[in-house]
């Protein structure tokens, strides 16, 4: 049989070992599969949704409670939106605490994190186009985070915003950002990061001469594979999206009060436990910049993994990086575990 096209786009042969599911978690392919699916159910929503601060809840419930399956394409965006997150958080993990962040694919890996933080960029505006009273915590301080940023931040709070505090400007601005911004950069740096993989020699492994398993499968083997993890995620995805409906809630009004149980979404509970701590810049801003930053720099701060030591869990020269990864991993589980049991 000939290879279609879906099949060139992988290498003809990859390492054996390093194509175990316990290896890659299938994290990577599950990123792309659930990127699509949110493409589709997106494209979808858009033909019912309106952008305007008194019909985007309303046309929102409309979704969910009048068109056709549109309960179903709705629970199952915000489904594939969470598994997209998580799926991000665990394949960037998994290169770090394999050691496959070394040149030549530093670069990107750098697009990785890129990508990590543009999902979670489009999680957020997501989660504000509901406009309803369950997101208005989260878009009050979220956008009043900005102006605490010294010299830029009334600035960029005008730019977000559109006005003095949020309104119609603000939706519309959240809107376009979703569709077409954040996504086409999603998109564009997405498939760069995929052909970084083919360009940088497909996935880590030891040199030939220091490989204990030889082994190589297939194309078609690997296609076979990534069909079965789609087609698993795509029953996940259904039972979720059967049994856990998405959130929904009233329209906001301006003559409602926050309640003492407002919170983010869970992906930034982190950053709402420490807004408790302390200055809302140097707790809200400052941190998750300077973690930004050291994910960013870790292929020139550990990169002495030698190649014989690629390929496998925890590389001996990666322990520095292993632990500094797992250090900001584990901190931000607790921090979000606290908020969201409210210790």
């Amino acid at each position: 049989m000939r290879p279609s096209f879906f099949h060139h786009l992988h290498p003809p042969t990859i390492p054996a070992p390093q194509a175990r599911w316990r290896y890659t978690l299938g994290a990577g392919g599950l990123s792309v599969y659930f990127t699509l699916v949110l493409l589709v159910t997106g494209a979808l929503e858009m033909f019912f949704y309106i952008p305007t601060p008194e019909q985007a809840a309303p046309s929102i419930q409309t979704i969910t409670y009048l068109v056709p399956y549109g309960w179903l394409i709705r629970n199952l965006h915000y489904w594939a939106a969470q598994g997209l997150t998580v799926a991000a958080v665990v394949h960037l993990l998994r290169v770090v605490l394999t050691g496959a962040y070394v040149p030549p694919r530093r670069f990107n890996y750098w697009l990785g994190l890129a990508l990590l933080v543009l999902t979670l960029m489009l999680s957020f505006s997501g989660y504000v186009l509901r406009w309803d009273e369950g997101i208005r915590w989260a878009l009050v301080a979220g956008t009043n985070l900005l102006k605490t940023i010294p010299i830029l931040g009334d600035g960029l709070y005008g730019i977000v915003v559109g006005g003095s505090e949020p309104g119609p400007a603000t939706l519309i601005r959240f809107y376009a950002w979703h569709i077409f911004g954040l996504t086409l950069l999603l998109v564009v740096v997405g498939v760069w990061h995929l052909f970084r993989v083919r360009r940088d020699g497909g996935i880590a492994a030891p040199p030939p001469a220091h490989r204990t398993d030889p082994s190589r499968i297939t194309r078609a083997q690997l296609v076979r594979r990534e069909v079965l993890a789609a087609l698993l995620a795509s029953i996940a995805l259904l039972a979720l999206a059967i049994l856990f409906p998405a959130p929904i809630a009233p329209p906001i009004s301006p003559d409602s009060a926050l309640t003492a149980d407002a919170r983010a979404p869970w992906f930034f509970l982190w950053v709402q436990r420490l807004l408790r701590w302390g200055d809302p810049f140097w707790m809200g801003i400052f941190i998750p910049l300077i973690i930004l930053i050291v994910l960013t720099f870790l292929p020139y701060l550990f990169a002495n993994i030698p190649p014989i030591e690629l390929g496998r869990w925890l590389p001996p020269r990666g322990r520095r990086a292993q632990l500094v990864t797992a250090a900001i991993f584990l901190g931000l589980v607790v921090l979000t575990m606290l908020e969201w049991f409210k210790l």
